[in-house]
């Protein structure tokens, strides 16, 4: 594969949910649930593979730290998964059927709650695996990983902001530029 190609493989789904979070709507009722759970049905495809790119950055590496890596994109991906079946699809749909007008029941705001204590924990594991990643670039490459740190606070926002306009948009950004830069600068390395 080309490194070009490599480069926006791993920015990518990063990218389109920062594409994504501009049209997310920043709180559920009937009038915004259709565009809610279209949105969430079209994430749960492309939330796993940031999980995925982040761990495409260790390569084929069998260390401590490549599985440490690996494991947190598993946890990221899973739970985040789940936060999006629940809270995004569920959620959504559910208060779509409702109909206008009605009031939100219980059982949304239950699903809110669990979906959201699911999602913290993808939230968190997100951060790791950025820190992870950022730490192994910073030991493996030195100064030139510098830019691809970025992914670090991308995550930070992310955890604050899922991808909400502006900080989840600015916070998947960093993380498809940091991404890209690690990427790019690991196949210079290779080289």
């Amino acid at each position: 594969m080309s490194t070009r190609s490599r480069v926006v493989l791993v920015a990518l789904p990063a990218l389109v949910l920062a594409v994504a979070g501009l049209f997310h709507p920043h709180s559920l009722t009937h009038a915004t649930s259709a565009r809610w759970t279209v949105l969430h049905v079209a994430g749960l495809f492309v939330f796993p593979l940031v999980g995925v790119a982040l761990a495409a950055l260790v390569g084929r590496r069998i260390d401590p730290v490549a599985w440490l890596v690996r494991l947190t994109a598993y946890v990221y991906a899973t739970a985040y998964s789940a936060l999006d079946v629940i809270s995004g699809i569920g959620a959504g749909y559910v208060t779509w059927r409702l109909g206008e007008g009605a009031a939100r029941p219980d059982e949304v705001r239950f699903l809110f709650a669990i979906g959201g204590r699911i999602g913290e924990i993808g939230s968190y594991a997100l951060v790791a695996c950025a820190v992870v990643v950022a730490l192994d670039a910073l030991r493996r490459l030195g100064a030139p990983a510098v830019p691809g740190l970025a992914l670090v606070p991308g995550a930070l926002l992310v955890h604050v902001g899922h991808i909400f306009a502006p900080t989840g948009v600015a916070g998947m950004a960093l993380i498809a530029a940091g991404t890209a830069w690690l990427a790019w600068r690991g196949t210079r390395e290779a080289a």
